[in-house]
């Protein structure tokens, strides 16, 4: 499963996590990504959706 919202794009970001000593060490944020059956185009349609756009209301879920 590829880690991308269909609404908004939102993709994996890479970086350097900072310990308390400043040690560092390269990590990757992950988008909390969920598969729902949601109204696409008029039609129910299986899609991967971050968390942030199912609460924001940008995804009509289909019932």
């Amino acid at each position: 499963m590829a880690r991308v919202c269909e609404v908004c794009g939102k993709r994996p970001v890479t970086g350097i996590q900072y310990s308390h000593s400043h040690r560092q060490s390269k990590r990757i944020w992950k988008p909390n990504i969920k598969k729902v059956r949601a109204v696409v185009n008029g039609e129910n349609k299986s899609i991967y959706v971050c968390t942030r756009c199912l609460r924001s209301g940008k995804v009509v879920r289909a019932i």
